[in-house]
């Protein structure tokens, strides 16, 4: 740690969390995870994914996320490469048939948005748009057979519940969620979802590059015969193996993906899904997460000069907490101080351009570091102003 801040802040060592690492993605890896790196140094690291030992691997990590998300009969976990932004294009090429309805009220679900209108083969996506800070669901639409929108607004700290369109069901459509700043910290139920979406370096605690996705029979339909259809001679619809959903999923049944995955990510999440399950699963990390946002929503309602960004409490994230500061404190200098004092990544996602902080609180932070942060920031707070 260096001996003073720009400022010459240096906040004593008993204020201090045990762990300085808050932020939104990529999230703490627990050192549990860095001694399974270690112990897997010579049995898996460097070793072919398409042998034994690497696709045990990734069977114990599909095998610990259905019994974690609680998956239906029926359904089946996919992977691949390139991260959840690449199952936006996966999802254009192979899930949406003609024409998809976006909830788009941040960065992340309007990026999404985005890709299907720019997708060429598609129709212009229909979009239900709110103000960062505030969600909206896509509503039952004509012609429409894919409604899509995000669990978790990682820009905004916006949470969005996750259910099907009423008459979406008999309309044919598919409900595409993305769960990446929110699965593993946020409650949710797969069987109101035909794909739940997610990379790994979130509640996962692992690095990115993957994505995976629990998908529902109807989803599994949808894209054979999408890409079935992509083959004909009159079609004008092209599916790349890299994008091909079928080919990811023919290729997870076999416990593998199409191109070499990042064998050290999938042993960090393996040994995450591993503490997550033993210590109660899906309703204790949820648990855990909650009481860690509790404590900044709280401590920002009581402070003088800082309050939650979400206005609507039953909006506000349990996984990504975005608290608004008082103009006349400099977010950006407190993040500074904070980060030369060791908390690391606590500031605003810049596209927002908020003065604001925004705190990763997924399950492997302390909720006593979270207790420990707040007491730093009104540190540094006491002292700049």
């Amino acid at each position: 740690m260096n001996e003073g801040t720009n400022e010459g802040i240096r906040i004593p060592q008993n204020l201090l969390p045990h762990d300085g690492r808050f932020g939104s993605g990529p999230s703490k890896i627990r050192p549990d995870q860095i001694k399974a790196l270690d112990d897997g140094g010579r049995t898996l690291l460097g070793t072919s994914h398409r042998k034994p030992p690497v696709r045990r691997l990734v069977a114990s990590i599909r095998d610990g996320l259905r019994a974690f998300l609680r998956v239906p009969d029926g359904y089946e976990i996919a992977l691949g490469n390139g991260g959840a932004s690449a199952f936006w294009d996966i999802a254009c090429a192979c899930l949406i048939n003609r024409k998809a309805a976006f909830g788009s009220y941040g960065s992340f679900s309007a990026k999404f948005a985005t890709e299907a209108a720019n997708t060429p083969f598609l129709d212009s996506p229909v979009l239900f748009s709110s103000q960062p800070g505030t969600y909206k669901l896509p509503l039952l639409t004509e012609g429409v057979d894919a409604y899509c929108w995000a669990h978790n607004e990682t820009s905004t700290g916006v949470s969005a519940p996750v259910a099907r369109v009423k008459g979406s069901a008999q309309q044919g459509a598919l409900i595409l969620i993305d769960g990446t700043s929110a699965s593993g910290a946020l409650p949710i139920d797969v069987a109101q979802t035909d794909a739940y979406y997610f990379s790994p370096q979130k509640a996962y605690g692992a690095d990115g590059g993957l994505w995976f996705a629990v998908l529902s029979p109807e989803a599994i339909e949808r894209a054979y015969a999408v890409e079935s259809s992509s083959r004909r001679e009159s079609s004008t619809r092209w599916v790349p193996s890299f994008l091909s959903l079928t080919t990811a999923l023919e290729n997870s049944r076999k416990e593998q993906t199409l191109n070499t995955p990042a064998v050290a990510t999938l042993i960090m999440m393996e040994n995450q899904i591993h503490w997550l399950n033993e210590n109660g699963g899906l309703d204790w990390s949820t648990s855990r997460c909650r009481t860690s946002a509790n404590i900044l929503y709280d401590w920002a309602d009581r402070s003088d000069y800082a309050s939650p960004f979400v206005s609507d409490p039953g909006a506000r994230s349990h996984s990504v907490v975005t608290i608004d500061l008082d103009p006349t404190i400099d977010a950006s200098a407190v993040v500074s101080m904070l980060s030369d004092n060791g908390i690391k990544d606590t500031s605003g996602y810049r596209k927002l351009g908020r003065n604001q902080l925004r705190i990763g609180v997924f399950p492997s932070v302390e909720p006593s570091d979270v207790e420990a942060l707040t007491n730093c920031v009104d540190y540094i707070v006491d002292r700049i102003r």
